[in-house]
């Protein structure tokens, strides 16, 4: 330690928390230590100086850190005191321009942590001590863990809960804000009945023109300068309004243990970065944009070898480098994981693997350990798996997956897992698989969702095409009919005025060339006059059998014509 030479050595003030000045120092500066007469002016105490460190004031476990103190142009020496000792800690000559001290700790340790103050020496005495400056050494106990409740991604204005726990009943937890020089916050930890200890911080209200990165420690009330290792960062982002991304996975939503998942987020916004986050998780990834052409962004989460804790379910966000808010949340994407269970169920399909268009299907999954759900999925498809509770029927747990009526769009190959309804994530090995052929009509790229469906609709379409049919028929009876007795009227017209004709009273009638002629085209006599007879009495006609079927068949094919609108309205 550099020590002060002169010709009279003034004594330091006294231990750490005495900031008054001895009696004998206090004589010696009225009396000015000067030969020449002067009048004694007590002077006012000098200005407190200043201390802080650097890097900052929490540091690492075996790294270096440098502390300052810095006082006026007069100072002569400064002395460094941590709190708990007697003797100075260390005391340093100023540095040119003699404004300030430097005090240097090569390697950080437990033995450093503590609370300091320095005060320096001047031609006019000590000066009073700094303000406190509490140095934190962290890295001697394993990390806590630091989430987001209910998630990191909270929308402008809103709040959030930070929790910070461990498995070790440490007495207090510590939550830090990084890139702000703001106090730490303290809370006592709190037990909770599964033996956890944790302690919760409300944080808020959240806005996007700050960045919220936080970390947490543990301490022992003993020692509380002597922190943990630091919690994973964890970052709260801020989502605004602009338009949600989508999330993806090739690889299908069912997932081996072991393999290899890709997620992709992507969205036709041209957003810079993205962020995965998984409900209940500790964190979010983040990656950066892809730009595959004009307006479209991409970035790939590989998740690699998949685990037990990667089953969950997922959303992304998107967010503009110029900009601290994120997108609204995807829709959210559920990761199974499969082969967690011993038992592989059974997959079935009645009333055969072959089965022709618009028949009716059923695939039947079966364990024979219990399992209370089971799934449905379909190779290649990209939509969820299918999921049903389990019923306990003929000594086995199982569930029924109806088709009705099935399509070209159905055939494929299935398989089925089983499940627990207290994970859900989490599934059995798949089935043996099972490939479902339809013959028929293609019906599109896409089946009807699968389940129940309204008993009877295909006898109904039969009933409805026989009835329409049987309509065209009679309307066409109708029209035939209709034509032939305008034709018979015509024909009965012109009869008529060949018999109201009347010769003039002694005309002569030309006999004919060829009478035979005449024997065959002409009726006799008494017919015609029959027919005078009947054309001319009363000025009425004989009712007419072709009027009758006339108005049968138009009253039938009003009544097929109410029938088909209400069997139409009873369909639909």
């Amino acid at each position: 330690m550099a020590m002060h030479r002169g010709l009279i050595h003034l004594q330091s003030p006294g231990p750490l928390g005495s900031d008054t000045m001895t009696p004998a120092l206090t004589a010696l500066l009225c009396l000015g230590l000067s030969l020449s007469p002067r009048t004694c002016v007590q002077a006012g105490p000098l200005p407190k100086p200043i201390l802080w460190t650097e890097p900052g004031s929490v540091i690492i476990w075996g790294s270096p850190v440098t502390i300052w103190c810095q006082g006026n142009m007069k100072a002569q020496e400064y002395h460094l005191e941590k709190e708990g000792t007697q003797v100075p800690w260390d005391i340093q000559n100023p540095l040119e321009p003699r404004n300030k001290a430097r005090f240097s700790i090569l390697f950080m340790s437990e033995h450093h942590a503590g609370k300091y103050r320095c005060h320096y020496l001047s031609p006019a005495g000590w000066s009073e001590r700094s303000e406190p400056l509490e140095l934190v050494v962290t890295g001697a106990y394993g990390k806590p863990t630091l989430s987001a409740l209910p998630s990191p991604v909270v929308t402008s204005g809103g709040n959030v809960t930070l929790q910070c726990g461990s498995q070790k009943g440490y007495h207090y937890f510590v939550l830090i804000k990084e890139g702000e020089h703001q106090l730490p916050r303290t809370l006592k930890s709190q037990q909770l009945p599964s033996g956890w200890f944790e302690a919760l911080f409300p944080v808020g209200p959240m806005t996007p023109s700050h960045r919220w990165m936080f970390r947490c420690y543990y301490y022992y009330r003993d020692t509380p300068q002597v922190w943990s290792y630091p919690s994973d960062p964890l970052e709260i982002l801020t989502s605004g309004m602009s338009r949600k991304p989508s999330l993806l996975t090739p690889q299908g939503p069912v997932v081996a243990h072991g393999g290899s998942l890709t997620l992709q987020c992507r969205s036709d916004v041209d957003y810079d970065r993205f962020a995965l986050y998984k409900d209940q998780g500790v964190n979010l990834l983040q990656r950066s944009g892809q730009k595959f052409q004009v307006g479209l962004s991409q970035a790939n989460f590989t998740l690699s070898p998949v685990r037990v804790f990667h089953g969950g379910q997922y959303k992304c966000y998107g967010a503009h480098n110029l900009s601290s808010e994120w997108s609204a949340p995807s829709d959210p994407l559920d990761i199974l994981i499969a082969g967690q269970f011993p038992d592989r169920p059974s997959l079935s399909v009645q009333p055969g693997p072959r089965v022709a268009s618009g028949e009716n299907v059923t695939l039947l999954c079966q364990s024979q350990g219990w399992m209370d759900t089971f799934l449905l999925t379909k190779e290649g498809a990209a939509d969820a798996p299918l999921r049903l509770i389990s019923k306990y029927q003929s000594d086995k747990d199982q569930a029924e997956f109806p088709m009705s009526p099935v399509t070209s769009a159905h055939a494929g190959t299935y398989r089925c897992y089983g499940s627990y309804s207290s994970i859900p994530y989490l599934l059995s090995h798949p089935s043996e698989p099972l490939e479902l052929v339809v013959s028929g009509p293609s019906a599109g790229s896409s089946p009807p969702p699968a389940g129940p469906t309204t008993p009877g609709l295909g006898r109904y379409l039969e009933v409805l095409i026989g009835v329409s049919m049987g309509f065209v028929l009679l309307f066409f009876l109708l029209l035939f009919l209709l034509l032939r007795h305008r034709r018979q009227e015509k024909h009965r017209t012109s009869d008529q005025r060949e018999a109201d004709f009347q010769h003039p009273a002694g005309a002569v009638e030309p006999e004919p060339k060829d009478r035979g002629l005449q024997r065959r085209s002409s009726p006799p006599a008494d017919v015609q006059e029959e027919n005078l007879y009947a054309a001319s009495e009363g000025g009425g006609q004989e009712p007419n059998f072709e009027h009758g079927t006339y108005r049968v068949c138009v009253c039938v094919c009003v009544c097929v014509c109410v029938f088909h609108l209400e069997f139409l309205c009873y369909i639909y």
